[in-house]
């Protein structure tokens, strides 16, 4: 029976604060963080989820790479006896919710824009974005003599060389590759650093002049040579209905529209295409998952346009299914699905977002599932409540516990956003331990669960019009209970009533 029920142990991580190395590379609260990795054990998690920062690794020049600061957290880590997911952050931290503090990409990266400003992205009225180079350098050699694909290349070499060790021993079990801004793959669409407020629809981002010379080349490919980038979309901060794009019949719907945002989506799936079959060579044969991360957009989920997730690049329509064909993509590199806002329930949200995070994190989840992935999520605000706790468990396993083996449908893992004291502290601590132990089905920490195999190459490429079939025709997601069969209970002191934090994204 035991062996059975362990086939719906979720294994549960925790993300570690954003400024666990300092913003000069230097890894100097080893104490706190001995202390914190030990409590979290205590609580039987399985394991911990670390942003490796590029501005910091190869801060001080090209291919100078400085790796004794994570060194020194991956050994505190390792003897703490967790399992470790390292992202691989090629943006800046600073500027997006949550950010506490600011880590710019590598300065001498940065110079280069200086010259060519038109290396980070840019929205219609001309204005960079420096949190990350735009996918329209992927492969231009402007960084002292490399492409945007084999900085990143060359970084995840030297992560592999440089931590063997933990490779070896198992303790780094998952390589997330950050595609994006927030390490999400997508186009920055929705920056809070540029007056960005939800539940804005957010901009088109690929007004730089090497994406604006691939549109205008691929229009004219298809007999448009007329045909230029939106100018129709409106601002970071209108409702659909404002623009001429994302109203009732918009531009959207037009040939035009639609020949734009294919091009925009397929150039993000790509991108991610591309980086990926590098993760995949430098990492083939070590014991770990390569991943990515996709945002999740819940606002105007409700409305036929999408429109904040069409500028963001996944092009989700009511008959059109955005994400599985990302999820198709992956399967190419044998890599899995990273999603968030595992913990929203659409009750909370407001109405005026047309707001659906329940049916975003269904749909997402199932495209996965259908393409053969694993999935794993993150909530995407810092909640220590049984209400979102009991969320993240229904999407975890949606259809319950079976006691004869593995559910229809489970999580692979869940990230849990962040350690704190907070979280560490008094009843906040209990009831995060009682949501680990229902995520391991209450069968207790099992470091047996679902061991990685070595990482096999890439299968060959996929052509485009091959990943485009995912999109059509929409299927239904697959069926969620409305609540978890394992509940963590409530221990506010207000009679019945459930406290929820605020929730934008």
């Amino acid at each position: 029976m035991a062996g059975n029920m362990l086939a719906n142990y979720v294994q549960v991580y925790v993300m570690l604060p954003l400024d666990v190395v300092s913003v000069d590379n230097k890894f100097e609260k080893g104490d706190e963080i001995r202390a914190q990795l030990k409590k979290l054990t205590e609580a039987g998690v399985d394991g911990v989820m670390i942003d490796v920062w590029w501005g910091l690794v190869e801060g001080k020049g090209p291919k100078a790479y400085d790796w004794s600061a994570y060194k020194q957290v991956f050994d505190l880590v390792h003897e703490a006896g967790l399992k470790l997911q390292a992202i691989m952050s090629f943006h800046q931290c600073g500027g997006n919710v949550g950010d506490v503090v600011n880590i710019p990409i590598p300065q001498w990266v940065r110079d280069v824009g200086a010259t060519d400003p038109d290396i980070f992205y840019t929205n219609r009225g001309g204005t960079r974005n420096i949190e990350y180079l735009t996918l329209g350098v992927d492969d231009q050699p402007l960084f002292h003599g490399r492409t945007a694909v084999q900085m990143y290349a060359d970084y995840m070499a030297s992560f592999r060389e440089n931590m063997k060790k933990f490779l070896d021993a198992g303790t780094i079990v998952d390589i997330e590759v950050g595609l994006g801004p927030a390490g999400e793959m997508r186009y920055p669409s929705y920056p809070q650093s540029q007056g960005w407020v939800f539940p804005g629809i957010g901009e088109f981002i690929c007004y730089d002049k090497y994406l604006e010379a691939d549109f205008k080349a691929a229009a004219a490919k298809a007999g448009h040579p007329e045909w230029e980038l939106p100018d129709d979309a409106g601002e970071y901060n209108d409702t659909p209905e404002k623009t001429q794009f994302f109203k009732d019949n918009g531009t959207y719907l037009t040939e035009k529209g639609k020949f734009f945002l294919s091009w925009y989506s397929n150039k993000l799936i790509k991108h991610g295409d591309k980086i990926l079959d590098e993760a995949n060579k430098v990492f083939l044969g070590c014991r770990v998952q390569l991943a990515i991360k996709i945002s999740g957009i819940h606002w105007w989920y409700r409305v036929p346009n999408h429109a904040a997730e069409l500028t963001a690049g996944y092009y989700n329509l009511d008959d059109r299914d955005g994400y599985r064909t990302i999820a198709r993509m992956l399967t190419r590199h044998h890599a899995s699905m990273n999603f968030t806002c595992a913990e929203m329930r659409d009750s909370e949200q407001s109405e005026e977002a047309k707001s659906a995070p329940e049916e975003l994190v269904q749909q997402v989840l199932s495209a996965g599932w259908r393409e053969g992935l694993h999935v794993a999520c993150e909530n995407a605000l810092g909640r220590y409540d049984a209400t979102a706790y009991n969320t993240i468990l229904r999407n975890a396993r949606p259809k319950g516990i079976n006691k004869n083996g593995p559910p229809e449908h489970k999580l692979f893992g869940f990230t849990y956003l962040r350690l704190s004291n907070e979280l560490l502290e008094g009843q906040n601590y209990a009831t995060f331990q009682t949501f680990v132990e229902k995520m391991h089905a209450n069968l207790g920490h099992d470091p047996s669960v679902d061991p990685v195999a070595p990482l096999e190459r890439s299968k060959p490429e996929m052509p485009i019009e091959m990943i485009l079939k995912a999109a059509q025709p929409k299927l239904e997601p697959f069926p969620f209970d409305k609540n978890t069969d394992l509940p963590v209970k409530d221990h506010t002191d207000v009679g019945d009533e459930v406290l929820v934090a605020p929730s934008t994204r």
